[in-house]
């Protein structure tokens, strides 16, 4: 019972997972410096991730950004014509803004590959606090307009371009669409957002129900935001809270994946609802028996594989001409 809600219980691997921080005394990220975050982090993926599945093909690259080169890294699914042009998702990873890079979900890209028959291309953006707010925006519109200026070159059909990414990721997809909508970058035909967070401006009430014993907590957000955007004022900025815009009307499809043990949970439901009711095709999962971060744990979390095949089921259906 997490205050007035009775829930659905963990599963079976998201509790082995708990179980194994707790015996190798893993402190919470939030009591930990950037480096060690980081250091923490990459540590763990071994432990907790399956061995990354082949793919057809895969490079590292990198496009121009407003600070340097920004790199990328370029997958096919396994079994995809060499000499074909597949749709592409530009996937942005999680990590809060402060951690994760291209090798941290390696997994998850190759997977959404496979599964979609497409070209996914990874941003590695500049992480907080070195970089704040917006230099991650920005980096992420650049790889965007890059991928879409030299689709002929990477094999990718440039109408058939979406953006997705869990956690941070998917605060800067949602960013990305609106952008798009906007005419700011090149519009994404759809936004795949898992286990977004989408209001920085906001407590709600997730983050009181989960404050210890997960791995991610009300206060490890609080970590997170406070290093990617000091500023108070700029936490009302939509390119940080896209929930924030005037309007979510015109932006692209989307697909909202929420995990019911997580502090993002109530906001990612309220923005499924609130593209819903301004017109926007939705797809809404909720994972009533994950927690957040999941994707990313697939030894342990076998709905790990389930979700990434049910995204990647609607991406297809979206680029075979269905509108969520």
């Amino acid at each position: 019972r997490k205050g007035d809600a009775i829930m659905t219980p963990l599963d079976k691997g998201s509790l082995a997972v708990l179980a194994l921080i707790k015996e190798l005394g893993r402190p919470p990220l939030h009591t930990l410096s950037p480096a060690g975050a980081r250091e923490a982090s990459a540590k763990s993926r071994t432990v907790l991730q399956p061995e990354p599945p082949a793919v057809a093909e895969v490079e590292d690259l990198a496009c121009p950004g407003p600070a340097g080169p920004i790199g990328l890294r370029r997958y096919r699914g396994a079994g995809t014509d060499a000499a074909a042009t597949l749709p592409c998702l530009l996937y942005i990873h999680g990590g809060g803004w402060v951690i994760g890079d291209l090798d941290s979900h390696d997994q998850v890209c190759r997977s959404l590959a496979n599964f979609a028959q497409c070209s996914v291309v990874a941003v590695d953006y500049r992480l907080a606090p070195e970089h704040r707010f917006p230099a991650a925006v920005e980096d992420c519109a650049a790889a965007l307009r890059f991928v879409a200026a030299n689709a002929a070159a990477l094999r990718i059909d440039a109408g058939r371009i979406a953006v997705g990414g869990d956690s941070a990721g998917g605060n800067l997809s949602a960013t990305l669409a609106i952008m798009g909508r906007d005419g700011q970058v090149p519009d994404p035909g759809y936004q795949l957002l898992l286990y977004p967070t989408v209001d920085l401006a906001g407590r709600w009430p997730a983050y009181w129900r989960f404050q210890e014993g997960l791995i991610l907590t009300g206060p490890t957000m609080d970590w997170f935001i406070d290093h990617y955007v000091p500023g108070h004022a700029e936490r009302q900025d939509w390119r940080a809270s896209p929930m924030r815009a005037a309007s979510l009307a015109g932006v692209c499809p989307a697909y909202v994946m929420t995990a019911a043990h997580d502090p993002l949970v109530d906001e990612g439901i309220a923005y499924a609802q609130r593209l819903e009711r301004e017109g926007v095709p939705v797809l809404q999962v909720h994972m009533a028996d994950q927690m957040h971060a999941f994707l990313t744990m697939g030894k342990f979390c076998t709905a790990s594989e389930l979700a990434l095949r049910q995204a990647a089921a609607a991406l297809a259906h979206h680029w075979k001409g269905g509108a969520a």
